[in-house]
């Protein structure tokens, strides 16, 4: 008798740990490049670790900017997926804190790993813009990647 009362106990709270374990997954995003090269599969990798807390960028799993006008702070970076940025412009902003120098931190990655980042943000920003022109122009036309980056 007492092992069934134990039993029945035992069933609910092993459905509620279950249900907090499915749940918990919910929402969450990795990275996905998979035809990209090994550089810049790395540069999404260290872009999800470094700069997902303010960037929303889909390719690297990143959620950390206002998708509202309404709802932005301070620290919301841009969104790549609707802008456009090439690669000296992403090296330009790794390497000086962003183009203003006020929230980003200066060369949060440095050498190779800016570089595979900056390869990255160029391959895969602003895919899913209604349009890529610029705030202040035309659509961006990136050149290609200089000779033996993002390889």
């Amino acid at each position: 008798m007492i092992r069934a009362v134990m039993k029945r106990r035992l069933l609910p709270v092993l459905l509620v740990v279950a249900a907090a374990g499915l749940l918990s997954a919910c929402g969450s995003q990795g990275v996905s490049v998979p035809k990209a090269t090994a550089s810049v599969q790395n540069g999404a990798k260290l872009f999800s670790q470094r700069c997902s807390g303010c960037h929303t960028f889909e390719p690297a799993g990143a959620q950390g900017s206002a998708t509202k006008v309404s709802d932005r702070e301070r620290v919301d970076g841009v969104n790549f997926n609707v802008r456009t940025v090439c690669y000296d412009n992403a090296l330009y902003a790794l390497r000086n804190g962003g183009y203003s120098g006020a929230i980003m931190p200066e060369n949060i990655v440095v050498g190779k790993q800016a570089q595979d980042v900056a390869a990255f943000v160029a391959e895969y920003s602003g895919k899913q813009g209604a349009h890529a022109a610029s705030p202040t122009g035309p659509a961006v036309k990136c050149p290609p990647l200089p000779a033996g980056v993002g390889q």
